[in-house]
């Protein structure tokens, strides 16, 4: 099996997050894949397999399926267009949240993902003191809360503290501000610890909610994004009314072959 590891929401290498690609030829089972994944031990690794001009992909961390990854699906459309596998302008997946495609714009990679839009909610105990400081707004999705603090410094110095939040019923936190920077319209940090994943160092998905929520705060549809992991990742984003355009850069660290 083919494999390679590629650094996603970033030029440089070492930097962004890095995802674990995998090409199927025929299809393995959900544990054969959970095995993989642990034995990555990223915080998502992706399987592809072609399916007529298309691919299907699914997303493992160590300990689970998601049903939707943003920066696996950028490392996968970065290396089958780097290895020349996929010759066209738009990859098409077929995922557990339906039709996502990707089209090559430069050194970016532009991908179509569905809006996720969160509601005022009341913070849980284990939130409040997982967290352990003061905040704003708390919104929820389906699976997140969403958190906004006073400024990028509250973001980048936040401490949580992930058994608290493990405990929690729910799946992750994204804690978010406005940022002080030029060119960089907010900033934000993702905790998974019920997925196997502390923090996750750039998680494009999030974004699917964040941008949107950005967009009614700063009233423009068009915004870049600093995730401030120790790692860091760069997006930019265009919030359509049904779907939003995530861009990013990808770099591969690693290719071989899986026993």
């Amino acid at each position: 099996m083919d494999i390679y590891i590629v650094d996603a929401f970033t030029d440089k290498p070492y930097k962004g997050n890095p995802a674990a690609v995998c090409f199927l030829e025929s299809e393995k089972s959900d544990r054969r894949m959970q095995s993989i994944a642990n034995e990555m031990n990223l915080s998502e690794t992706a399987f592809l397999m072609k399916q007529g001009g298309d691919y299907s992909l699914r997303w493992f961390t160590p300990e689970a399926e998601v049903d939707l990854c943003g920066h696996a699906t950028l490392a996968s459309a970065h290396i089958l267009w780097e290895e020349k596998i996929f010759k066209g302008n738009e990859i098409r997946f077929m995922t557990k949240s339906g039709l996502l495609s990707a089209i090559k714009d430069g050194s970016w990679i532009q991908m179509n993902f569905p809006l996720v839009l969160e509601q005022k909610n009341i913070p849980p105990t284990e939130l409040i003191e997982g967290l352990g400081v003061s905040f704003g707004y708390v919104g929820k999705t389906r699976q997140d809360y969403i958190v906004e603090l006073g400024n990028e410094e509250a973001v980048s110095e936040l401490q949580p503290n992930f058994n608290l939040l493990k405990s929690g019923n729910f799946r992750g936190v994204i804690v978010t501000s406005k940022s002080n920077r030029s060119g960089i319209d907010f900033v934000s940090r993702c905790f998974y610890p019920a997925l196997g994943v502390d923090e996750d160092p750039v998680t494009g998905s999030a974004h699917c909610c964040l941008g949107p929520y950005w967009k009614s705060k700063l009233n423009k549809n068009e915004l870049t994004a600093l995730q401030l992991s120790k790692r860091e990742g760069l997006l930019k984003l265009m919030v359509l009314e049904e779907r939003i355009l995530i861009s990013g850069q990808a770099i591969t660290t690693l290719s071989g072959k899986l026993g």
